[in-house]
């Protein structure tokens, strides 16, 4: 059973002003690069998911032996990245689906959900009593994330999708923490 972690990584970072992948995080690695160690700290495959424009990015990922995959429509958003992402992985039993801007979640948690993943579930982490990420979905619902377009994710699916939601409780902060203003990384 193969179960893996894709890593949006492809945004255009709008709000942050620039590219927030490079921005340096008070430990002094950047955003994206503290994201990818917690999900290679968990022991979970990890595919690196960026845009076609992306050729700095691509070449430093490839010099670190990541996987990547290049996401042709990333400039129409989220969405669109996430649908081109689920068409490399059809031979995995289920994915995580994780955002490069939240370096705060431990790779204990990343591993947790992964092993609570199954092929026709979703599974959404829980902190506080709120939903965070990476949510983990089941390969029965590969075909239906294809079809994610735009800036609009896969919450749409969970919510269409009750019945296969399985909440997981984790004590990780993290899974609410993301990075969009450069407040939002000087309050870390």
């Amino acid at each position: 059973m193969t179960v893996g972690v894709l890593l949006l990584a492809a945004g255009s970072s709008r709000r942050f002003g620039s590219d927030k992948r490079f921005a340096t995080l008070p430990t002094g690695g950047t955003l994206l690069d503290a994201a990818i160690e917690n999900c290679l700290g968990s022991g979970i495959p990890l595919r690196v998911c960026v845009g076609s424009e992306d050729h700095d990015l691509i070449a430093r990922l490839a010099r670190r032996d990541l996987d990547v995959t290049v996401c042709p429509r990333s400039s129409q958003g989220m969405g669109a990245t996430l649908a081109d992402a689920v068409a490399g992985i059809r031979d995995w039993t289920a994915a995580l689906v994780a955002l490069g801007d939240m370096p705060m979640i431990r790779p204990a948690t990343i591993n947790l959900i992964a092993r609570h993943a199954a092929p026709d579930r979703i599974c959404v982490p829980m902190c506080d009593e709120r939903a965070g990420h990476p949510v983990a979905f089941g390969a029965a619902f590969f075909e239906t994330l294809s079809q994610c377009e735009g800036d609009r994710g896969a919450r749409w699916i969970i919510e269409s999708h009750t019945t296969s939601v399985d909440t997981l409780a984790v004590d990780d902060p993290g899974i609410h923490r993301d990075i969009d203003t450069p407040e939002a990384l000087r309050q870390l």
